[in-house]
């Protein structure tokens, strides 16, 4: 029996949210020589929906079609949409046995409340402002994508691919999944915990305290920085630190300092020739390990391969 896969879609969608996991799909279907897949593009009920670049799409029903996996894609309406909408949304996602999103499509599983108390991913740069809107989401603005339970959600635009490949594994093995990223050319494929590229570095919290905490740290990596040392910079308590820092960033302290190291690192690692272990000391990490632990966590490979990889 084939999976029925339904992408919902909404006025102002991202369309590469849409295209990139589609066209997986459409090839695992293929590949898989016993059409896996039925897909199905949707809307709430059913009318012609118009793409961010204008285009405009046919769609079905929600409640017409019987899903195993139902995938909201992302884009500028996602946050536009109303309460009935977003009942009709919930209801679907209750009877279906696996829930993803695509970029901001995160945002409508946060308002169904499906996100509550689970590890979500979104684009980074709006990993910050899901935290704020959606406290009990348990934000990881770091990651390509993300699996709590039956709940799936991968970070923007080309993630949606990485996504789709993670889904089609565990629907059909690795063997089908990789037969689909040759055939699209893409890598097979980057891990969900991998990093989004420089989230950190690209991030602008909203107040000064935190922005003044950040640039400190960037400056000070080669030195002890516990969460003291920080929240006396932004002149805050420890606690009052912690939380706006999470609330502002979608990242601990922790994570973020560790992040800056590890990114700093990194540049040296592809680009020049002495040892790890020099470079590890050189951006604050206390050993080599440490370093390679944060790289397999944020870059899916040790400082090792990446280096090995620059140089091919």
């Amino acid at each position: 029996m084939p999976k029925h896969i339904g992408f919902l879609i909404y006025n102002e969608h991202q369309m590469l949210d849409l295209s990139g996991p589609l066209c997986a799909f459409q090839v695992a279907a293929r590949a898989s020589g016993d059409e896996a897949y039925r897909l199905h593009v949707l809307s709430v009920s059913g009318e012609r929906v118009r793409s961010t670049v204008g285009l405009v799409l046919e769609t079905e029903a929600l409640g017409d079609v019987a899903l195993d996996t139902l995938i909201v894609v992302g884009g500028a309406g996602s946050r536009l949409l109303g309460d009935g909408e977003i009942s009709a949304i919930r209801g679907a996602a209750l009877k279906t046995a696996r829930v993803a999103s695509v970029c901001t499509g995160a945002f409508v599983l946060a308002k169904c409340g499906l996100l509550d108390g689970r590890r979500a991913t979104t684009h980074w740069r709006f990993a910050a402002q899901l935290q704020r809107d959606y406290p009990n989401v348990q934000v990881a603005g770091d990651l390509i994508f993300s699996k709590d339970g039956h709940v799936w959600t991968s970070a923007g635009i080309t993630a949606g691919v990485d996504l789709a490949l993670a889904l089609i594994e565990e629907d059909l093995g690795p063997a089908v999944s990789r037969a689909v990223a040759q055939e699209l050319v893409v890598y097979h494929r980057r891990p969900g915990g991998q990093s989004q590229f420089s989230a950190m570095l690209e991030m602008t919290p909203e107040s000064d305290r935190i922005r003044l905490a950040l640039g400190f740290a960037r400056d000070h990596l080669t030195e002890p920085i516990p969460i003291e040392r920080l929240a006396a910079v932004a002149c805050l308590s420890v606690r009052q630190f912690q939380r706006a820092f999470k609330r502002e960033t979608g990242e601990t302290p922790a994570k973020a300092i560790e992040r800056l190291r590890a990114e700093a690192a990194r540049s040296r690692v592809e680009n020049e020739t002495e040892g790890i272990e020099t470079i590890a000391a050189s951006v604050g990490f206390s050993d080599p390990e440490r370093m390679r632990r944060a790289f397999l966590r944020l870059y899916g490979a040790p400082p090792q391969a990446i280096r090995r990889s620059a140089r091919r």
